[in-house]
This record gives C-alpha cells, structure tokens and sequence, in this order.
C-alpha cells in the first residue's frame, strides 16, 4: 500500500504540477510535505503582491483568474488549494521527509509517521525554510523575526527593517502607513534593483523625504530589548528599538539534498548536479524541480520559469518505463 511509481518531496507549485502531470500519465504517486499546502506561499507577508501575471503562475492547464493582473498571496493560495482539491492530488501534510535511501531497485523514504518505497523521487523543497541569519548579539530575542506577516502589529512602534529587497520594502512601507516609526539598515548603497517597480520609486521617496530613516552601507551590529547598535561608515550608531523585522533572504535545505548522496557544485553557488532536459541528478531516478535547482541561486527560477521541469521528468519517467 506505500509502494508508488513517484513520490514527490514539497506541495508547493512546482510539486503540485508535478503531481498533477504525474497523475496524468497514470502513476501511482504521492506527494509529502512537511507544512501546509503551498507552504512556502503561505509564509509570504499577508498583502504581498506578486511581480508575475496569474496566467504565468498557472499549473496543469488550470486557469487562474484574479482580480488585477498581477495577483496577490490570497488568490494564490486559493488557487492552489482549488487545483489541489479539484484534481483530487494525492498529498499527506505535516509529513517531513527524514530520509531517502536505496532500497532494492528502487528507493524508501522515511518520515515520521510511516515509510514508502517509490521507483523515483522528486524533490521539490523550495528555499523559504532556512533564513540568512545576521549572527550578531540579540537575533535570538523574541522581538526578532524574519517573517513578516502583516503590518498592523507594529503600528506605534520603532521598527528595524532589516534588507533592501521586496520583502524588506514591503515590510517598510506597510509598517509605516501603519503608524509605525521605520529604519531601515540596508548593506548596499543604494534599494535593490529586482524591487518590484511600483515600489522602488516609493521607498526611495519616503527614505528620501525622511518619513523612513535609511542607513546605507550598514550592518546590524547588536539587538537588546529597547535598542539596536547599527554598524554605519560614521560609526556605530544606537536606535530606540520594539522590533527587528530581518528580511535577510532565504536559502535551500541543500545538506537535504548532500545527505541523500545528491552532488553539489564546489563554488559558492553549490548548484546540485542535474541533467537540465530531465531534471534527473546524479542518482538515478532522483529529480530535482523548482527553485531548488539553483542551489543559492535563488533568484534565478520562479514558478513561471520551472513549470516545465514537472513535464521534463515525468516524460523521462515514462520513456524509462516504455
């Protein structure tokens, strides 16, 4: 009864399309995913808005309909949840897998409520589990998150942003029209330039006007309860502070990826080693799909741009079995 064709590791999109062309072609499959459905969506801030058009985040030929062009986190996650449930997906929730080992000719996956053997794997984890942490004094305080949700809780308080990216300038700027007093310490010189280009010109007006304080070419250097010390080229600098909101990026489970015997690139990007027309690693019938195939490339695969690895393997899987 755990015996299966395929078992996909991660419900997020690329997963799901996985699922669904895996389903398609009559393989008996499962999908494993240790959070919620679309759990890396799930985690985006509350009012974000994607940069991409609905047509192009769509899987398996499902349409998404929006409001606006571009959609927003909610119609995203109703959109997967409906795709999910329409198509019947085969998915266990709240299910980590622990480990991937070779088991007779084929592979067994253990997780801690059961353990399956599956012919081949994909494993499509993301990258929005593991945070950059900033490792300095205090990160560890409860005042200290690096998620952030939505911008009402800080309203009327002195709030750190930590980063010059979206997520960093979503988060300053819906913190102050929320009331609260923002700083932002950003390592560059200047705003990201992959921000979304509605946003930009606002964060760098408000930095600009004063409404949000910006140091340029700073670094935390230490948090405590009411304060933080900023590293800045005039020197270290101290600021009232409730919250730190770290939005410092994120980065795959790559020792996942080195503990199942998966090959890694030396350089500083460690991209796993995957046949880029089947998406299959140096392990035979192990894939890789998603953003996971950038190693710490993070910024280099969306959903727009991945979708077609779930067609990639499942026509090698299929020519493998013919």
């Amino acid at each position: 009864m755990n015996n299966y064709d395929l078992i996909i590791i991660g419900a997020g999109p690329i997963g799901l399309a996985c699922g669904l062309e895996a389903q398609q072609a009559g393989f008996t499959y499962l999908i494993l995913e240790k959070g919620c459905l679309v759990n890396s969506l799930y985690n985006y801030p509350a009012n974000m808005t994607f940069f991409s058009t609905s047509e192009r985040l769509e899987i398996g030929d499902v349409p998404f309909v929006s409001n606006n062009a571009k959609p927003t986190r909610s119609e995203a996650l109703e959109y997967y949840r409906r795709v999910a449930l329409h198509r019947n997906l085969k998915i266990n929730l709240f299910e980590e897998v622990q480990a991937v080992t070779p088991f007779e000719t084929q592979y067994q996956v253990k997780t801690p409520k059961n353990t399956y053997q599956a012919s081949h794997i994909v494993i499509a984890t993301g990258f929005y589990d593991i945070p950059f942490l900033m490792n300095v004094p205090g990160e560890d305080l409860p005042k200290v998150t690096h998620y952030y949700q939505e911008p009402h809780f800080y309203s009327m308080q002195n709030v750190l942003v930590v980063g010059a990216n979206n997520s960093a300038v979503d988060a300053a700027l819906e913190t102050w029209r929320k009331g609260a007093n923002v700083s932002m310490v950003i390592k560059g010189d200047g705003i990201g330039a992959r921000v979304k280009y509605w946003a930009k010109p606002d964060i760098e007006n408000r930095i600009a006007e004063g409404s949000i304080k910006g140091y340029f070419n700073a670094t935390v250097a230490a948090i405590r309860e009411n304060e933080v010390d900023i590293n800045t080229p005039e020197g270290l600098v101290t600021i009232p502070n409730d919250y730190v909101i770290a939005m410092t990026g994120y980065q795959p489970n790559l020792a996942f990826l080195q503990k199942i015997g998966i090959e890694l690139s030396d350089d500083d990007i460690r991209k796993p080693f995957y046949d880029e027309n089947t998406q299959e690693t140096n392990l035979p019938n192990v894939y890789l799909a998603g953003v996971i195939c950038g190693g710490m490339n993070t910024h280099s695969l969306f959903i727009e741009n991945s979708r077609v690895h779930a067609t990639h393997i499942i026509q090698k899987i299929i020519q493998a079995k013919a």
